[in-house]
């Protein structure tokens, strides 16, 4: 069963939210929330595998939050829910923890499948914002045939948001043997940062959307 938590300042939307997570019989809801503030205060007794997020009002303002919420805590997977894609700085956004990013409009199904999916490890846009991500234009020529498995695997993790530590654990290889992925990926790939990397591979479908 995925355990998930809602956030959403309106009473009415969290209720609604709750319902379209306890709808479906692999998700259950272990906790709502009214601001971020609340869920720093119960994230660590909840364990939630996911955080619903319902950002309707200023979402430029959550980001920081929400990282300081990641260093204080165990690392999350967060869903955010938002009214304008275009108002969204993506970027920033994935850098904060968020996995997945789906527009107000989102039927019921859609919101459910992506809770599954980031619980799984999946990064989720919606095509929409996927156009918005800031990738250099200078991008090498069939990577997915030129990253090796063993590469493509790692930045399948780094989609997840784990550390070079992690990756090594979940791997059983060394961090310096990540970090020599890491390289070749960078390199493959025409991009210098893991956020960069991360969004190619979701623009190319290497990280399942």
């Amino acid at each position: 069963m995925i355990r998930v938590i809602v956030v959403a300042s309106s009473p009415v939307v969290r209720a609604g939210l709750s319902a379209v997570v306890s709808g479906n019989p692999r998700l259950t809801v272990v906790g709502s929330a009214s601001n971020l503030d609340v869920l720093a205060r119960e994230v660590e007794q909840l364990q939630p595998d996911v955080v619903l997020v319902d950002l309707s009002g200023n979402p430029q303002a959550i980001w920081e939050k929400l990282l300081l919420v990641q260093e204080e805590q165990y690392p999350l997977r967060i869903l955010v829910i938002v009214e304008e894609l275009d108002n969204i700085d993506l970027e920033e956004a994935l850098n904060s923890g968020v996995r997945g990013i789906l527009p107000s409009s989102s039927t019921e199904s859609e919101i459910a499948a992506a809770v599954e999916a980031i619980a799984f490890g999946l990064v989720v846009l919606h095509p929409d914002a996927v156009e918005l991500l800031p990738v250099r234009e200078k991008v090498a020529v069939n990577p997915v045939q030129t990253l090796t498995p063993r590469e493509i695997e790692v930045l399948g993790m780094l989609g997840s948001g784990l550390s070079n530590k992690a990756i090594a654990k979940r791997l059983y290889i060394s961090e310096h043997t990540v970090k020599f992925h890491l390289s070749s990926i960078f390199q493959k790939l025409g991009v210098s940062t893991r956020t960069e990397a991360v969004t190619v591979g979701v623009r190319l479908g290497l990280i399942m959307l």
